[in-house]
């Protein structure tokens, strides 16, 4: 009889992350800080000396969330800086490759999420209206991406993502530092939203 094909990975806490399976217990956040600092965006098709990561999108994100909605709680903060955690084990596949693969990337990216989510005192799975926030700070981050380092045109990226209000990017600029530089500053800003949480 054959044996099952793996679908667990070690990670460099020594943590068993079992993908078909994942369970709050296994979730560090050293884990995720480190992976997202190692996962490029856009394929690493992007403009600088470093990569774009996972990480610093992540970073920016949260700030474009927190503009968008300023009475936003600690853990809805939270929620937008780990919107793309799971990412830190399946990658950061761009739209069409995950329109490929069809549906099973999305249920894989939802048991990573609601693991990920519980392990830091989240609902499993993000309410409606507040994933639609996140979404729209995610969509004002991707044109910023697009336009700054990625070589789109802005009547491109428009055309993509929608041409976002200047207010909410008055300020930002997209970054790219070393993984490790991206690593501390993920981890950093966790711990002190975790520390607001109730």
């Amino acid at each position: 009889m054959a044996r099952p094909p793996r679908a667990w990975q070690r990670m460099l806490s020594g943590r068993r992350l079992d993908l078909l399976d994942p369970t709050p217990v296994d979730v560090e956040i050293e884990d995720i800080a480190h992976g997202l600092a190692f996962v490029a965006r856009w394929n690493g098709q992007t403009r600088g000396d470093h990569p774009y990561s996972v990480a610093e999108h992540s970073l920016l994100v949260e700030v474009i969330f927190a503009r968008l909605c300023p009475q936003a709680s600690p853990a809805d903060r939270l929620t937008a800086l780990l919107h793309d955690a799971p990412e830190y084990v399946i990658g950061d596949m761009i739209s069409p490759v995950k329109a490929a693969i069809g549906p099973d990337y999305g249920e894989l990216d939802k048991r990573l999420a609601a693991a990920i989510h519980i392990r830091f005192g989240l609902p499993a799975v993000t309410p409606a209206r507040l994933k639609r926030q996140i979404k729209k700070a995610d969509t004002v981050s991707a044109w910023m991406e697009a336009t700054q380092i990625a070589g789109f045109s802005e009547a491109e990226a428009s055309r993509f993502f929608g041409r976002p209000a200047p207010d909410l990017m008055a300020g930002l600029d997209i970054h790219l530092r070393p993984p490790v530089e991206v690593r501390a500053a993920y981890t950093t800003r966790h711990a002190d939203l975790l520390r607001l949480c109730p």
